[in-house]
């Protein structure tokens, strides 16, 4: 039986000898010590456990998985239960021909892909009501943060002037928590509080606030909006691609840029990614959006063909000036995204809109009957209910021993109702509050529970025939394949430049990823439920530790690029902890 590295090295014996004469050393080791300095060469070998064998290791990480407990999840906060339509599961997701693809720098062995992301944007620009659209960045935290800062360089073109940026309190925790760390070497100033307590003033350059909110809530900031813009401050919207089906799009309503997360589009959680965000925003913008955009262009024989527009914005051309780089296109996962919209179609993610909504609608509709206080009248996919501690107690060991997770906070807890619930999710979700019988409810409220009809979508949306061709399942596999029949990638020769694709891990790597162990799982769930993934995250830390010979490792950036940031943020925190803030070059 071979061993790994002998199917994922590509050097063969005869070929290592041939290489190692030419060069007049007679073994690896030789070559090792005749090239590395003495005073850097490692002195110790590794202190790490033996290698696996592929077999060896699936059942190893089998054992692992198995510690994980995939409760039936209703945590929400951006992340919601999806269903993978199987054929882009096993023609996309679990296939090479689309994972291990060549970047799409070279538009002639790219046209594949960049269809796909081309039918990605459409599908943001549309559902978002704004005209320009990128082919997506890493996480919806990261975009936000992305709009921040591009509105602070567009207030503040020669000099700065303008330093504040107020973000509403119900936007997603993780994302104010992004902004602030990427606010910090920028030098603005975050402000979070109530949208509806605040005016502005000529120190804000811009605004951001959730559509629907973190607590569900959908709250009309149609006029707060006009309101900032009359006074020069820019508005972001965060949103959820899913509500938008059947909501007036914010770019309708004004906002300066609409972002978030596709994750809903048929992406697994993934103990929270990764996952690819959206963002789109005004024609005015389009030279200072990040990440790429694809264009429609024609080949040298007067075709249709496709290319990245605007490749000046590419950090390999502009560097410190550029807007986009490899790390931010999660191609992959964009692509189901796109496909995703590609096999359900307008009517379909309509459907599958509003059949949440209306499991939802349900849930609150009931639990009023039960006395129960549902905070919010307006929701789309998410209702809050107020509790006493007491109640919240009970609730949650109740839920916890029938296997089902809600999100809690002090003052009650929020239920948010994805594609993947079923009827008989509902009846439990029910019977659980039922089943607590607590004195002191804190009384119903007169609510008419639904959308607000002022905030009902009138718009079409993806009325190109791309979303209406492929309604067989026949048919959106010919697609698929057609696409990733144009594309170059390892299936077809070697790559030799590098990238942020999983295109360089084996198959036998790639497997947990779907497997529902893994796949299921909110980054959201009890620490008591992550025991795997605790464990792979630890051991892998540590691993590394031993190789780097350094004393902590994080593994929270989600690229490339976002390990380099937060290199430079620790060693900048290291500078201001010993007094030294000064040091800033």
């Amino acid at each position: 039986m071979r061993k790994f590295e002998q199917r994922h090295i590509g050097i063969r014996e005869d070929e290592l000898k041939s290489m190692l004469n030419e060069i007049g050393v007679p073994d690896l080791d030789t070559l090792i010590t005749q090239t590395i300095p003495t005073d850097i060469f490692r002195k110790k070998p590794l202190n790490l456990p033996p290698a696996l064998s592929e077999r060896a290791y699936l059942k190893h990480i089998r054992k692992i998985g198995e510690k994980n407990k995939v409760f039936r999840s209703f945590i929400g906060q951006g992340y919601s239960g999806t269903v993978t339509p199987p054929p882009i599961q096993r023609c996309v997701f679990e296939n090479p021909g689309w994972y291990s693809q060549y970047t799409p720098y070279q538009a002639e062995i790219s046209q594949g892909r960049l269809e796909a992301l081309l039918n990605y944007q459409t599908v943001v620009s549309d559902l978002t009501g704004l005209p320009i659209a990128n082919a997506s960045l890493l996480d919806e935290g990261t975009a936000a943060a992305e709009a921040m800062a591009m509105f602070f360089g567009l207030r503040n073109k020669r000099q700065v002037t303008v330093k504040k940026f107020f973000v509403d309190e119900h936007v997603f925790l993780q994302t104010q928590e992004v902004i602030r760390s990427r606010a910090l070497p920028l030098g603005i100033e975050v402000e979070v509080g109530a949208w509806k307590n605040f005016s502005g003033d000529e120190t804000y350059f811009a605004v951001l606030c959730q559509f629907p909110n973190a607590q569900g809530s959908i709250e009309d900031y149609r006029s707060w909006i006009t309101a900032m813009q009359a006074k020069g401050i820019y508005a972001i919207v965060a949103s959820d691609l899913l509500s938008l089906t059947l909501l007036t799009p914010p770019g309708e309503w004004g906002a300066d840029a609409v972002l978030g997360c596709s994750q809903r589009f048929g992406v697994p959680m993934g103990f929270g990614g990764p996952h690819a965000a959206f963002f789109a925003t005004k024609e005015d913008f389009k030279r200072i959006i990040p990440g790429r955009i694809i264009g429609v262009s024609i080949d040298t024989r007067g075709k249709r063909a496709l290319r990245m527009a605007l490749q000046t914005r590419e950090q390999h051309i502009k560097r410190e000036k550029a807007t986009s780089n490899i790390c931010t296109a999660q191609a992959l996962l964009a692509t189901m995204a796109s496909m995703y919209a590609v096999y359900h179609g307008p009517e379909g993610l309509k459907q599958i809109a509003a059949y949440v909504h209306l499991q939802a609608k349900l849930i609150a509709e009931r639990l009023r009957e039960q006395d129960f206080n549902v905070v919010h009248g307006h929701f789309f996919d998410t209702i809050r209910i107020s509790l006493t501690a007491e109640q919240l107690l009970k609730i949650r060991a109740e839920a916890e021993q029938r296997e089902m997770n809600f999100f809690y906070d002090k003052d009650g807890l929020q239920i948010s109702v994805g594609e993947s619930i079923l009827d008989e999710d509902v009846d439990d979700i029910l019977s659980i509050f039922t089943a607590v019988s607590v004195s002191n409810r804190l009384g119903k409220n007169g609510h008419t529970f639904g959308l607000p009809s002022s905030l009902l979508r009138e718009s079409e949306y993806l009325t190109h025939p791309v979303f209406h061709r492929h309604t067989t399942e026949t048919e959106m596999m010919r697609y698929m394949k057609s696409l990733e029949n144009k594309d170059l990638s390892l299936l077809h020769s070697m790559i030799s430049l590098g990238s942020c694709t999983m295109k360089l891990n084996a198959a036998s790597e790639l497997m947990p990823v779907s497997s529902h162990a893994f796949a299921h799982m909110h980054p959201f769930a009890p620490a008591s439920q992550i025991e795997g993934y605790q464990q792979m995250i630890t051991e892998l830390e540590s691993y590394l530790c031993e190789i780097t010979d350094l004393h902590a490792c994080s593994l929270m950036p989600n690229s490339g690029a976002q390990g380099e940031l937060t290199g430079l943020m620790t060693i900048h925190a290291y500078h201001a902890a010993r007094k030294e803030g000064h040091r800033n070059i």
